[in-house]
């Protein structure tokens, strides 16, 4: 509890820069299964995120630990998909939980507090080369980007992420068998709504009926750095 206390006011300190701002947020993605028994710590922390406005958590439950006796009721093996090809553009063998990747670069331990918090300020001090802006217009979601600077040749990939704020489990069988846990935004939709090439400026709507929250994250095509993200208004 100390050590999250102290990351929590590591992140206070960080201030947004150069036109950014907590619509702006860092991209923290979690790979996480109910499965493993060295997650519940990354569980927490990215529940402490999830009461950020300047970060963007968000849990990828992935299928590989289901083997042991529980399955991850969120896993995907899309989630698990994304993990390889990370690990695939980084030169990494392995994939491993729980990982947090911040902005689609920094590969993180994901229970290791004080690394996540020095991954997030760093990305916090660097200027988005994307000015992104999303807003709800009935159940369509209008996305508007414009480059700010010369943007890198090469594929941008526009995608909108759906997400569950918080989901109770109770465990039955498996490592954490007889707890219970609460999982902060559970990513439980993934799309590629466009390709952009950084040039010029791009608008376009994307269904995304009801209330659930949404965000639209910009990245380098397939499994790059993230230029831009923000969260449905």
């Amino acid at each position: 509890m100390k050590l999250l206390a102290s990351f929590v006011a590591a992140l206070s300190l960080a201030l947004p820069v150069y036109g950014q701002s907590a619509a702006e947020p860092v991209v923290v993605e979690l790979y996480t299964s109910q499965g493993c028994s060295s997650c519940p710590p990354a569980d927490a922390l990215l529940h402490e995120l999830a009461g950020r406005r300047d970060v963007l958590p968000l849990a990828l439950h992935v299928d590989y630990w289901d083997y042991i006796g529980w399955k991850d009721q969120f896993a995907k093996p899309s989630h698990t998909k994304r993990q390889k090809g990370y690990a695939h553009a980084g030169g990494r063998r392995m994939i491993y939980t729980p990982q947090m990747i911040i902005m689609g670069q920094d590969d993180v331990v994901g229970a290791d507090a004080m690394e996540v918090a020095d991954a997030i300020g760093k990305h916090k001090e660097q200027p988005r080369p994307v000015s992104l802006s999303v807003t709800r217009q009935g159940g369509v979601l209008v996305i508007r980007l414009q480059p700010r600077a010369q943007v890198p040749g090469g594929r941008l990939l526009v995608q909108v992420v759906r997400y569950t704020p918080e989901r109770t489990v109770s465990i039955t069988r498996g490592e954490l068998a007889g707890k219970t846990f609460t999982y902060a935004n559970v990513v439980d939709g993934w799309q590629t709504a466009a390709e952009w090439d950084g040039a010029g400026e791009l608008e376009i709507s994307v269904p995304a009926p009801g209330s659930q929250p949404a965000a639209v994250l910009v990245q380098e095509a397939p499994f790059g750095r993230i230029v831009a993200a923000a969260q449905a208004d």
